[in-house]
């Protein structure tokens, strides 16, 4: 993998699936040349590099348990060696089983909040020091992965999940500020009820499309759609937006 190319480099953590697998094509569409981060699924992640390729892209696969510090670090040297690094999007994330908060242990809430808030952050850290013109870097842009949940609570479902989400509202807009003169913008994307794999982690897989009639535009969101959002923030289109919040919800 030679580091002297002329296409820049974009980490999707969280690629191998859902709204992360469909960002990684996208990206790649775009010209980015894609570290498609996953946490287990390898088979799933060399099927979003193989797609990626066989339409003359540039990708490669790396396993990351983004709640590892590790992980994150190995992620980021594996980048390095495959460009320059100018763009990161905090895919990654998890819900639990719908429960009310009396019910969840502290090993739940603590792993939610590993995976989804300390997750982000660390693959952030990582992204400034090699984006921001204080060390050197020649900018670009941090996208994360919020949620309408951060907006709305969850109440009865999944309660740590939206908080988790509104942290990483907070933390964009915080990071966005902080780094703003280094030439690093950071955004995030709120989507909504989107039509991915991800609601079978609740135990209720068939949750979004009974609630799709509570949307105004009466109809899921797909996975594709979030991903054009991500790109055009990732592009020079988007060159006067960061600390920035984007919902991309139907309305809702």
């Amino acid at each position: 993998m030679e580091a002297n190319v002329t296409n820049p480099v974009a980490i999707i953590t969280g690629g191998s699936r859902g709204i992360g697998r469909a960002t990684a094509i996208a990206a790649a569409a775009r010209g980015f040349r894609v570290v498609v981060g996953y946490a287990s699924n390898q088979q799933a992640a060399r099927e979003v590099v193989a797609t990626i390729e066989a339409n003359n892209g540039k990708a490669i696969a790396v396993r990351c348990d983004v709640a590892e510090e590790r992980d994150v670090l190995a992620l980021f040297e594996a980048a390095d060696k495959f460009g320059r690094l100018a763009a990161l999007v905090n895919s990654a994330g998890i819900v639990g089983t719908i429960s009310r908060v009396d019910e969840m242990s502290a090993e739940r809430i603590g792993h939610m909040m590993a995976v989804n808030v300390s997750g982000s952050i660390l693959c952030a850290r990582e992204a400034v020091k090699r984006m921001s013109t204080k060390h050197g870097g020649k900018g670009g842009v941090i996208v994360n992965l919020s949620s309408a949940a951060s907006r709305l609570g969850s109440a009865n479902t999944y309660v740590d999940y939206a908080a988790s989400k509104g942290a990483i509202d907070s933390f964009t807009i915080g990071l966005g500020h902080e780094v703003a003169s280094e030439g690093i913008r950071v955004v995030a994307v709120r989507p909504g009820l989107i039509n991915t794999e991800i609601h079978a982690s609740s135990g209720d897989p068939d949750r979004a499309h009974r609630l799709a009639h509570t949307v105004p535009m009466k109809r899921l969101g797909t996975a594709e759609e979030i991903a054009s959002s991500i790109v055009w923030l990732m592009s020079e289109d988007a060159s006067y937006v960061t600390g920035a919040i984007l919902d991309v919800s139907g309305g809702r």
